[in-house]
Order: structure tokens, then C-alpha cells, then sequence
């Protein structure tokens, strides 16, 4: 049965506001994780307005909740060296008494990464660095020490104490479409593949894709639950919204994330659970 999420892109908004719907969902049982996003940019014009900081308001709402997992959906691996990621990691499990789920992505955003002077690179080099730190991360929040050679990343002997609450790690979820590289690091290190907005058809196909790729690497592809977005404006109708979900649901779809697009209002969440416990 599918689950539901809200997702609360720290953008064009206030922290009271991200604070009073987290606090919300936290109180409504329809809703089992929140998400912020992970970048210093809003993705929305204009992208000179306000952005907080995804990992330093995840820490602080990981702190006002009990209940939701919680997660940043997703870390852009370019932003910081995987084994600083691996520590965050750690501490938000510790912070959450557990409840953390780590995001990771490759990254894309051109904007802010050009402007901070933080290089994305080419496509090719841009994964060829994301499985090599996802590499890395993974063996950083399950080793005693971890030592390794890429092109991107150099470590020897590296620790990462204390090691997660959950065992043997946090859950990991890798968004992204990218059918030859990045399903293909799903099939071997993700337990959550994020399609992001994706049409119902579209999002079969490329479970497909994901299907062959879990075969060529010996796992079996129900180990690795699913999610999808849909955008979440103030002004929708919470029972056409609710509809929507129905034949992701049919399709296998695992988890659908509410988006919300702003204005942030913990007055939203109650109208849409009490249409989504009607299907």
C-alpha cells in the first residue's frame, strides 16, 4: 500500500512556517516522512529570493518532531566530500533517535554551483563522481575505517564514529532518471529510488530499466522501494490532488511526496489526509 510524504523546499518561505507544517505532519498519522531539498539556490524564479540551508534546518527539525522519518531529498554529491556527508549523516541518525533516511543525487543545478564556484562538471564526470562518493559513504557508515583511490576522492584509514542508530545504516535513496548510470547505482547501493515528477507511464518504463539493471548485479528489484513527487500549490483541490495518487498506487509506486510549492501552511495537511484516507 502506498505511503505519503511531505516535502517542504526551504525556499521562498519563512522557518516558522517550514516549522509549523513539520510540526503539523508530525500529529497526522497519514504522513510518515518530511523532506526538505538540498540547495543554497530556490529552484523557482526569482532565484534571488530566500533559501535556507536544507542539512542545518533538517538538524533543527529532526529536534521538533518525534514521529515522521525525515530526510533531505537530495543531497548533491558535489557539494561536499562524501566523507564529511557520512558524519552528517551519523550525527542527523543520532539527532533523530533513529530516523533519518539520507538522499543522495549527483547534482545539476548549474546556477548556484557556477556562482559559488563549487565545479559540477561534464554529465559524465558528474556520475563517475557520485559513485565513487556513494561508494565511499556507504563504506564509511558500515567500516571500522575505509581507505580508497578515484579520480575524485582519496582516503586512508578513514573513521566515521559513532557509526548510524539503524543498522547496519540509514537508509539511502538516490533521485534521478538517468537510465545507463544512475539506476544502474541504484541497483547496487540505494534502498529507495525517488523518480521524481514522472508520469505514471514513464516512471513504469524506467522501472523496467531499473528491473534489468538489479538483474545484471544479483539483487532483486522489490529489495528497492519507490517514490514519486507531485507539485503541491496552495490553491489545489486536496480531493483532486488525493485522485491523483490513485494510479501511482496501481503502478507499484511506494511512496508519493506532496511537494509543496508555497505558500507554506500547516493548515493544508489535514484537508488532503482526510481525502487520501478515503481511497
Amino acid at each position: 500500500m502506498v505511503t505519503y510524504a511531505v516535502k517542504t523546499p526551504p525556499q521562498h518561505g519563512a522557518w516558522a512556517d517550514y516549522l509549523d507544517v513539520w510540526r503539523a505532519a508530525d500529529d497526522i498519522d497519514t504522513y510518515s516522512i518530511a523532506w526538505n531539498f538540498d540547495h543554497f539556490y530556490p529552484l523557482n524564479d526569482p532565484i534571488d529570493g530566500p533559501c535556507l540551508e536544507g542539512w542545518t534546518t533538517l538538524a533543527a527539525l529532526a529536534r521538533e518532531t518525534k514521529r515522521l522519518r525525515i530526510g533531505t531529498m537530495v543531497t548533491g554529491m558535489h557539494y561536499r566530500h562524501p566523507a564529511v556527508t557520512a558524519n552528517m549523516a551519523v550525527t542527523l541518525d543520532h539527532v533523530s533517535d533513529g530516523r533519518f533516511i539520507l538522499g543522495l543525487g549527483a547534482g545539476w543545478y548549474i546556477p548556484e554551483s557556477e556562482a559559488y564556484g563549487i565545479p559540477l562538471g561534464s554529465l559524465k564526470e558528474r556520475m563517475d563522481r557520485f559513485d565513487e562518493g556513494v561508494e565511499v559513504i556507504t563504506s564509511m557508515l558500515t567500516q571500522n575505517s575505509t581507505s580508497f583511490s578515484g579520480k575524485y576522492f582519496e582516503l586512508e584509514d578513514a573513521m566515521c564514529n559513532p557509526k548510524p542508530l539503524q543498522k547496519p545504516r540509514m537508509p539511502i535513496v538516490i533521485g534521478g532518471r538517468g537510465e545507463k548510470r544512475t539506476l544502474r547505482t541504484v541497483a547496487k547501493h540505494a534502498d529507495m529510488w525517488d523518480a521524481l515528477m514522472t508520469p505514471v507511464e514513464e516512471y513504469q518504463r524506467l522501472h523496467g530499466v531499473l528491473k534489468q539493471h538489479c538483474a545484471a548485479v544479483g539483487r532483486d528489484v522489490s529489495e528497492i522501494s519507490t517514490s514519486v513527487h507531485l507539485p503541491w500549490n496552495v490553491d489545489d483541490d486536496p480531493a483532486a490532488l488525493a485522485a491523483r495518487t490513485v494510479d501511482y498506487d496501481g503502478a507499484g509506486v511506494d511512496m508519493i511526496v506532496f511537494s509543496m510549492r508555497g505558500p507554506y501552511l500547516a493548515s493544508m495537511l489535514e484537508p488532503l489526509a482526510a481525502e487520501l484516507g478515503k481511497l
